[in-house]
């Protein structure tokens, strides 16, 4: 995109892997998130082919959401890169523990990684020769960060901002805040000298002020019934899987549902869980409407593309 600078590249990769934000200088190769576990192979010769010769140096996590450090554990066996995450995940990756990493709990897959050291608000990095501050992002995830470059006016938003809206309020899933969270990093950014957004997902974007409408906007239409929120989750969650899977009979996911915590957080605010089969009837229905990301077969379902 003509509007980043030139050190800076980015992979824009769809919604089962974030994008990647390569960002190169002479002292440093570094990676701003790694996208899936199912595409670190693509991700490793991504970053291979964009190098050359040149080993990475760096990663960056903004968070540890599966899609965004899916591909960690590759890029470390490949190169002896260091690892940045953020300093509340420190604890829970060194330990590898399954009730504070979210990806048991969503359902989804992620190889084992180390890190070299933390990132929390208020730091800042030097990567592509350019400047960085590190800002605090919760709503999201309430350990999520973003990286803001005030001498080209760059913000990378991880799922914090996208061109029309932001990531699902996990935290309001689980009885923790989230909206109000969510809300005061849009101000954030508000009052930031926003020119272009790199987002978690989607192609970088330079119409900053719609976007923070937007995402306002729909902010105030979750808070007004959380229970858009969870069914929003559910949907993602669901069609997460299937692109990753491409396939799964009704029975299974059903049992996904039951057996991942977020997903059953989410089913327990829309249902009873004597309801849940109707309920996922329902969600399957509408997500396979109208030419939807999913078909279903008899009793199986299935991702479309």
């Amino acid at each position: 995109m003509s509007a980043l600078p030139a050190s800076i590249r980015v992979f824009e990769r769809g919604w089962l892997s974030s994008n990647n934000v390569l960002l190169v200088d002479d002292a440093c190769a570094a990676l701003v998130d790694t996208g899936y576990a199912t595409h670190a192979t693509q991700t490793v010769a991504l970053v291979r082919h964009a190098l050359n010769t040149r080993p990475l140096d760096l990663i960056v996590n903004t968070h540890l959401h599966s899609d965004h450090c899916g591909g960690n554990a590759a890029l470390q066996a490949t190169w002896p890169c260091r690892t940045l995450i953020p300093a509340a995940e420190a604890d829970a990756v060194r330990d590898w523990d399954d009730t504070r990493l979210t990806f048991r709990a969503t359902g989804q897959n992620c190889e084992r990684f180390g890190f070299t050291g933390t990132l929390a608000p208020g730091a800042r990095l030097r990567l592509g020769a350019l400047d960085w501050q590190v800002l605090g992002a919760p709503g999201h995830d309430p350990h999520s960060l973003m990286l803001y470059c005030a001498d080209e006016r760059v913000l990378i938003s991880a799922d914090a901002l996208w061109e029309n809206g932001f990531g699902v309020i996990f935290p309001e899933l689980e009885g923790e805040s989230g909206f109000a969270e969510q809300q005061a990093v849009l101000d954030t950014i508000a009052t930031l000298d926003v020119r272009v957004v790199i987002p978690g997902h989607g192609a970088p974007f330079t119409n900053v002020e719609q976007a923070l409408e937007r995402a306002g906007s729909r902010i105030a239409w979750l808070r007004a019934d959380p229970a858009r929120n969870a069914k929003n989750a559910l949907k993602v969650l669901i069609v997460f899987k299937l692109l990753d899977v491409r396939e799964m009979s009704f029975d299974a996911l059903l049992r996904m549902l039951d057996d991942a915590a977020v997903l059953r957080a989410a089913a327990s605010m829309l249902k009873p869980r004597g309801e849940w089969p109707a309920l996922l009837k329902g969600m399957i229905g509408e997500l396979a409407a109208n030419g939807g990301p999913l078909d279903v077969d008899g009793e199986r379902i299935l991702a479309r593309g």
